[in-house]
Order: structure tokens, then sequence, then C-alpha cells
């Protein structure tokens, strides 16, 4: 599932005020059908969706624990572009999983020539979870 979209105008002005952009919300593949490249295909047409719409980049959260999915969407070209501290904290729906940092990763699109919303060094950006609309 995906979609598209900016922070609201009244963020304009704020350093995290984020541009027309898509966004990664959930990507499920059942155990079944794992290994067949289904993943990759949604992702690449939401991609293709974002440069159509002239966005400046995809983005996505994944819990920084999820080693499989970082390695998999790094191996599509996105990169670590801020991390969320406990992003997946006291508002997480599932009181089984512990607070975690989430990875905020980011692949640029067409219109990003100079890749002004990417950063090679995202590890060491922290935010707090009210820094993310």
């Amino acid at each position: 599932m995906g979609k598209l979209e900016s922070s609201p105008d009244v963020y304009r002005f704020s350093e995290h005020y984020l541009p027309w952009h898509a966004h990664i919300t959930a990507v499920t593949v059942a155990p079944e059908a794992r290994r067949l490249g289904i993943g990759k295909l949604l992702t690449e047409q939401l991609e293709v969706a974002a440069d159509a719409a002239d966005a400046w980049f995809v983005d996505l959260f994944v819990r920084v624990s999820n080693h499989k999915a970082i390695a998999f969407y790094k191996s599509m070209g996105y990169s670590v572009f801020r991390v969320v501290k406990d992003y997946y904290g006291e508002h997480s729906t599932d009181p089984t999983l512990s607070s975690e940092d989430a990875y905020d990763m980011r692949k640029p699109m067409k219109r990003d020539v100079k890749g002004e919303h990417v950063r090679e060094d995202g590890e060491k950006h922290e935010v707090d979870p009210s820094d993310v609309w």
C-alpha cells in the first residue's frame, strides 16, 4: 500500500517539512509467495507512479531490527535518511512488541536530480516521533 502526499502547508517552514513524495505504507507478501519478486514489483510500481506524479522521493519507515527488509530496500536503491527515536513506542498497536527506533528510508526520484532529499549519513541524524507527520 502506498500513497502520494506532502506535509500540511502549516509546516512548510519547518526543517521537517516533506515536499511532494510517495510513501510506502505497507508491503506484505504471504509467506508462501515470498522470494518471487512480488514485493519488488509492488515497490517498483509505486516508484513509477511517483515519477509520473513528479514526486521528489519515495520514503518508508522500517524497524531498525528488521534486517531483511532493510537489505531488501537498500538493494533497490533506498538509503537511511534519518532515525526516528522510539517510533514504535507508546503508540504501537501491538502491546507484545517493545519500543524500537525506525529508519526513515528514502529513494530519490527523477525530479531530485541533485539528491537534495537523501543523505549518506542518515544513521547520524536522529529525530523524535513528533517531528514526523
